[in-house]
């Protein structure tokens, strides 16, 4: 199991990237020391294992020694350093105003927070809409053979990962949006496509997608049908 994190890349109008939005691709092992001498090995030698169950607690503590410091190193020097990183509801994920996360959070004037990914949604995770699968597609070819070869492996295909198709899921992550606004909050729709390969040769590729004002006002209005204004309710004596 690994945890991924990602930002949207920073590419110019002249098509150079200048940052290329990658923070880290973490995989949750633990090293054990043989005790007992085998052919293979002397006594204490060693060994990489896979964890094969993630708690809370150890989530916690891959996310503040490993996942910030690296945001905190890689994060671009002019970049703003109010941070939301999303996480998805699996239960080992740790609680948003989580005391130990949050104080580690605030270091070196950076402000970050966790928030959750909306429910039955995996259109609206980043790593599910492009990342992982895109990887999946490179690490299959390399035939890792044990633990130490699947993890570089999948560093290796993170490591070349076009920051293009990055910035290409973030503009799918957008159209995504829009349609769960057309479908009133729900999941029932087809995962748009624009064609933006065509679009980015032809430097027509948008950058952010403008939401049409009477689709807005359609999911305000929507919003506000059951919510109860207590102004309204009848007050005791």
């Amino acid at each position: 199991m690994f945890i991924a994190a990602i930002a949207r890349p920073h590419i110019n109008a002249t098509d150079e990237v200048l940052w290329d939005g990658k923070i880290g691709i973490f995989p949750f092992t633990e090293t054990h020391y043989a005790v007992r001498r085998s052919e293979n090995r002397p006594v204490g030698t060693a060994t990489l294992r896979a964890i094969t169950r993630v708690t809370r607690d150890i989530l916690r503590d891959k996310l503040i020694t490993e996942v910030l410091p690296a945001i905190r190193s890689k994060w671009p020097a002019n970049g703003v350093k109010d941070i939301w990183i999303q996480q998805d509801n699996a239960k080992p994920h740790i609680l948003i105003n989580d005391h130990a996360f949050n104080e580690e959070a605030k270091k070196d004037g950076f402000n970050i927070r966790l928030v959750c990914q909306p429910a039955s949604s995996p259109d609206m995770n980043i790593l599910d809409l492009g990342l992982f699968s895109a990887l999946q597609s490179i690490q299959f070819k390399s035939f890792p053979k044990d633990l130490n070869d699947l993890i570089k492996a999948v560093n290796d295909a993170y490591d070349t990962f076009e920051p293009k198709l990055l910035n290409y899921t973030w503009i799918q992550y957008q159209l995504c949006m829009i349609e769960v606004l057309k479908a009133k909050g729900g999941n029932n729709y087809k995962n748009p496509h624009i064609g933006k390969q065509r679009l980015d040769r032809l430097g027509m590729l948008p950058r952010q997608l403008e939401i049409p004002q009477e689709l807005i006002d359609a999911a305000r209005q929507f919003l506000s049908h059951g919510i109860i204004n207590l102004n309204d309710l009848p007050q005791d004596d």
